[in-house]
């Protein structure tokens, strides 16, 4: 009898321990992107959290913050690397005071079709990983913007049109490209590009026609020139130390709809450029691809852009160089 009170006494005193204790928590993450709901990268990434909320059955949230509205752009890499965040989303050229590596996507005429863009993506995802990782960083994706092209308020035919017009340019190699056009570059946020139009602040602007549509371009310009001068990335993002807090399951999981969200962001880019490109058309703006002495003077200030870029970039940035055109050239 005194056996049995005894195991009795011992499963009662685990069931209440059981009752007493919490089940472990879900993990809540925040996310901080800079660009609007309206924004195909955002649809994207809440897409992406929810996929991550469905296959851990709801054991890691992500609370998606966009529009700047919990970090400004520029704070974010250094908010998730303090772990402020957990995660984040920036342009990856906004990126280039920390290295070259980081410019090499916005290089006029090395990469101008989602193809090659692709391409250069996955030579340059080894080094970008690696570095960073060194700051306790872990890249999740990345996923290119369309071809950028220029915004003005005239048809734009002569490259004398563009000396002393004030340009939104969202990184320095805009700014550079701007500068060699004759243009005076103006640094200014997607989110505040309405108020720079209309404040006289920028009279133009070198973006996509995704960014023309979510910031209904057609209320402050009248032209699109369809440069096709490049394809700017976004990259995603975790703090290291969140991650490696996750367990083997969660972490497998929160990859594996990674790699979902790069492989449909990409889709979403070409459906967006077609959409947005439509879209200004249909709101009355004229979409013409640049000819005869606009196209030379662009290519010459892409060209000196690129070789400004070469003689400062360091082994890994050139090696990178090195391989895309090689495979390039293998196809």
């Amino acid at each position: 009898m005194s056996v049995r009170l005894t195991t009795l006494a011992a499963a009662v005193a685990a069931g209440a321990l059981a009752v007493t204790l919490p089940a472990q928590a879900a993990q809540q993450w925040n996310m901080a992107t800079p660009y609007g709901d309206v924004s195909f990268h955002t649809k994207n990434i809440k897409q992406f959290a929810e996929d991550v909320s469905e296959a851990t059955n709801g054991e890691l949230q992500i609370t998606v913050h966009s529009g700047g509205s919990l970090i400004g752009h520029s704070e974010i890499k250094p908010s998730v690397r303090r772990g402020t965040v957990q995660a984040g989303e920036v342009f990856m050229s906004t990126l280039s005071n920390e290295s070259p590596v980081y410019e090499i996507d916005t290089l006029p005429g090395l990469a101008n079709s989602y193809e090659q863009a692709h391409t250069l993506w996955e030579v340059s995802k080894p080094v970008i990983t690696g570095m960073f990782a060194e700051q306790g960083l872990k890249p999740l994706f990345s996923v290119p913007w369309p071809s950028q092209g220029i915004y003005t308020d005239f048809e734009l035919t002569d490259p004398a049109q563009l000396e002393g017009l004030r340009m939104r340019a969202p990184n320095i190699n805009t700014q550079r490209y701007i500068e060699n056009l004759g243009g005076i570059p103006t640094e200014t946020e997607e989110s505040d590009i309405p108020t720079a139009f209309s404040t006289g602040r920028v009279d133009g602007m070198i973006t996509s026609v995704s960014t023309g549509n979510a910031m209904s371009a057609w209320d402050y310009v009248s032209d699109y020139t369809d440069a096709n001068l490049w394809f700017p990335k976004n990259i995603v993002f975790v703090n290291q130390r969140a991650f490696d807090r996750l367990d083997d399951s969660t972490q497998q999981a929160l990859m594996e709809a990674a790699a979902r969200a790069e492989e449909r962001g990409w889709q979403m880019s070409r459906e967006d450029q077609a959409s947005s490109a439509e879209a200004l058309r249909e709101h009355g703006m004229t979409i013409s691809e640049p000819e005869g002495e606009l196209a030379a003077a662009l290519k010459a200030a892409g060209d000196e852009l690129v070789e400004g870029w070469r003689q400062r970039a360091d082994e890994p940035a050139l090696e990178i160089l090195s391989e895309y055109r090689q495979q390039e050239s293998a196809q």
